[in-house]
């Protein structure tokens, strides 16, 4: 019975086993789906499926950085507790990830699946599926960044929240311990912070229409202010998008760490400035860990009496 590629990811999807594998149990099976599954099942390789539809929104934010390479990168490893967070063996794994995105470059998480894990012969995606049936949780790589250059990272809350900072300058700046101490500050402020622009020039302006509405609607619900001159209700709504921007935008936000700096663009400046260099922030990435994920919630009674049982 012939296959296809279509079926290959079908049967990925139902036993969450990599394509090479999914693959080769369909050539062992002829094409019969459920034989197929039997296959997998009997090499054990499908043994975590069960694992695979658990909610997985605790685990790790990871950064790492090659010197040799000049590569950062971070990912984010789900797993189902916070427990196996902090396992050693987990955050090994996490680890390899991390160190297998700057050796392959993938492209994406599918990518990466089917890559060698670091310092192995055998794909990420197999080592996956060990690490779900040796620790007992569903555990899912989420997502990663990789940049070249000079980066800035910090981790805060043994990985509850992580940051890249990218920069640029020249080698000799970079290696300064003003321009790494700055570094550090500013991904800490993007930790803190959280903003969601660079700066306000990279403010889609239709976000920028969008609060200016919002503005004008709150306007005009209030008696005392919807009957004002055009041009003096203008200048109220810019002076408020004005201060939207010292919210949502990195570089135009109060630097929280000192005063002695009015925004974050100042202190890098003045940071460039002491070093007799130039300091441009390209972007920034902040991964919060589990952001966006339905969260698993467990009767802790329930669970201590399931354990006794």
């Amino acid at each position: 019975m012939a296959f296809t590629a279509k079926d290959v990811q079908a049967l990925r999807e139902k036993t969450g086993v990599g394509m090479m594998d999914c693959k080769k149990a369909l050539v062992e099976s002829d094409g019969d789906m459920d034989k197929a599954i039997d296959f997998l099942r009997e090499k054990g390789l499908a043994a975590a499926t069960k694992k695979a539809s658990r909610i997985a929104a605790e685990g790790v934010v990871l950064t790492y950085t090659d010197e040799s390479k000049n590569v950062s990168v971070m990912v984010e490893v789900n797993a189902e507790t916070d427990f196996v967070a902090k396992n050693a063996e987990f955050q090994e794994f996490v680890l390899d990830v991390a160190k297998t995105v700057v050796e392959s470059n993938p492209v994406d998480v599918d990518s990466l699946l089917e890559k060698n894990l670091f310092g192995t012969d055998r794909k990420v995606v197999e080592n996956l599926q060990d690490k779900v049936l040796s620790i007992g949780e569903n555990i899912k790589i989420r997502r990663f960044e990789r940049i070249e250059g000079a980066v800035a990272t910090y981790i805060h809350g043994g990985g509850t929240v992580g940051v890249m900072v990218h920069f640029d300058t020249d080698e000799k700046t970079a290696s300064a311990e003003e321009f790494i101490a700055m570094g550090k500050d500013v991904a800490m402020q993007v930790a803190a912070m959280n903003p969601q622009f660079l700066d306000s020039s990279s403010v889609p302006q239709e976000t920028v229409e969008h609060e200016k509405g919002i503005l004008l609607a709150q306007i005009n619900e209030d008696e005392k202010m919807k009957n004002k001159p055009e041009k003096v209700i203008e200048g109220i709504i810019t002076g408020k998008i004005s201060k939207y921007f010292k919210e949502v935008c990195l570089m135009e936000q109060e630097f929280v760490k000192s005063t002695d700096h009015s925004s974050v663009a100042k202190y890098v400046k003045d940071t460039a400035t002491q070093l007799g260099g130039e300091i441009k922030v390209l972007g920034f990435t902040r991964f919060a860990k589990g952001e966006g994920l339905e969260k698993r919630e467990d009767n802790f009674a329930d669970e201590v009496a399931s354990m006794m049982n």
